[in-house]
């Protein structure tokens, strides 16, 4: 099924929760999100993502000057602890008030796997842990080109296992966003075809599943996006991928076989480059008999679920209920 037939059944639901068409369209983006998408466009983010020198000269002051991964802006009612797990740092929250009885969430940060975990992570973060009260696993994976697909994703498979064994009767769910999702699905990938246990579920926010960003559509579609340009994408999935082909299913787990993978939830938007990638996640998904949710909104740019307008706050609702 092409992606404009998809999109056409989908009709922009806020359920996104069918291929049949739903009983509501999706409405106009808030005048908050509007206002965002114009404060987006005059931050540096498009710039950064403009062409490849602009990546490799990005990550090259990012060597000299490495960013921290402390956790800030977590909020009250967390409690958090760093640990070492395969040479990783590794955060671990839980609510304040008590540990016992949490579920958990492993989550992967966005960022092109070129940036590390920002402030706005670990207020989502400190979001999950205090009113789902789940306890957060939040590896900081190494970057690239120090580290590529071929090392990030096994390693990433093997906490996640280690995690499902340690959780016992536990509901685990992995969350992640925009590259960190694409690595979600990749180590969920990668744990299935060893023949270990999935978790519970996987909720990927914008995810990054094709580094190849090789629709014709997306053309038209990075005009729009106030975040996001393809060649500066490319250029750090390139980077990435290391020696491995830019279509392997450890770097475009959209690729990859989805028989047998955890119920999926998926946020996106139609401001979001990615969004093609996510509607046919879901339809490859689903074909295999994968529960998806599908949230695509109108109007809503990449890592909408994370922002601070009323489409973000409900996306974040939906999550919170989900992980808990």
């Amino acid at each position: 099924m092409s992606v404009a037939r998809i999109v056409s059944a989908l009709q922009f639901c806020p359920g996104g929760c069918s291929f049949s068409p739903p009983a509501r369209r999706d409405p106009a983006a808030s005048l908050q999100s509007r206002a965002f998408n114009l404060l987006l466009r005059l931050l540096p983010f498009k710039q950064q993502l403009a062409s490849a020198e602009a990546v490799q000269a990005h990550v090259q002051k990012l060597a000299l000057q490495p960013a921290s991964h402390e956790p800030t802006g977590l909020g009250r009612g967390v409690e958090v602890t760093l640990t070492k797990m395969g040479g990783w740092p590794v955060y671990y929250t839980a609510p304040s008030s008590g540990f016992e009885g949490c579920n958990y969430v492993m989550f992967l940060h966005g960022g092109g796997f070129i940036n590390e975990i920002v402030p706005a992570h670990w207020r989502f973060v400190g979001q999950m842990t205090r009113e789902a009260r789940v306890s957060c696993v939040v590896p900081i994976y190494p970057l690239a080109p120090r580290a590529t697909a071929e090392d990030l994703v096994p390693a990433t498979g093997e906490l996640l296992r280690m995690l499902l064994e340690d959780a016992g009767s536990a509901k685990v769910t992995v969350v992640g966003n925009s590259a960190g999702a694409g690595l979600a699905l990749a180590a969920c990938q990668w744990l299935r075809d060893r023949g270990h246990q999935q978790p519970d579920q996987i909720v990927l926010i914008s995810p990054a599943a094709d580094a190849s960003v090789s629709r014709p559509e997306q053309a038209a579609i990075a005009e729009r996006d106030p975040i996001q340009d393809i060649p500066g994408i490319v250029e750090a999935g390139r980077l990435y991928a290391g020696e491995l082909d830019i279509g392997h299913p450890f770097v475009s787990p959209l690729n990859g076989v989805f028989r047998f993978l955890a119920p999926m939830t998926i946020f996106s938007g139609t401001r979001d480059l990615l969004y093609p990638d996510s509607i046919d996640l879901a339809a490859r998904a689903r074909a295999v008999g994968v529960p998806v949710e599908l949230h695509l909104l109108r109007d809503q740019p990449h890592n909408y679920a994370l922002m601070p307008t009323p489409e973000g706050r409900r996306a974040r609702a939906l999550i919170m209920r989900a992980v808990a």
